[in-house]
């Protein structure tokens, strides 16, 4: 855990937050600033700064994203109409929390990925 870290403090409970799911290797809970009507956050409960720090040894942790991604995505109704999982990596990719993270969105059109 990293103290300074408020995604480690959400996953530890010393955070409140509106949980969707927690196991012993992943946390998913509501974006306070949500994008999209169905805007949950997935992360690892253990510290990593991104998505580059994780590697094969993780591999069971990102698997575990993926299918709570796509559990959340049908408990959630979005499943049938579609719905995107987004990481942001660094500066450059966005990312604003420094604790890897994915974005569950879903629950209307999400128009192209990148501006264009």
């Amino acid at each position: 855990m990293n103290e300074n870290c408020i995604f480690c403090k959400i996953v530890a409970g010393d955070v409140p937050s509106q949980q969707f799911y927690q196991d012993e290797l992943v946390t998913a809970f509501q974006d306070i600033s949500a994008q999209a009507p169905v805007h949950v956050l997935i992360v690892p409960n253990q510290h990593f700064n991104d998505l580059g720090e994780m590697g094969d040894a993780q591999a069971k942790i990102l698997g575990r994203i993926v299918q709570v991604a796509g559990q959340l995505a049908a408990s959630e109704g979005i499943a049938s109409e579609g719905w995107r999982l987004v990481t942001n990596i660094g500066k450059h990719g966005g990312q604003e929390v420094f604790h890897t993270h994915f974005h569950l969105l879903g629950g209307r059109p999400l128009g192209p990925l990148l501006a264009r």
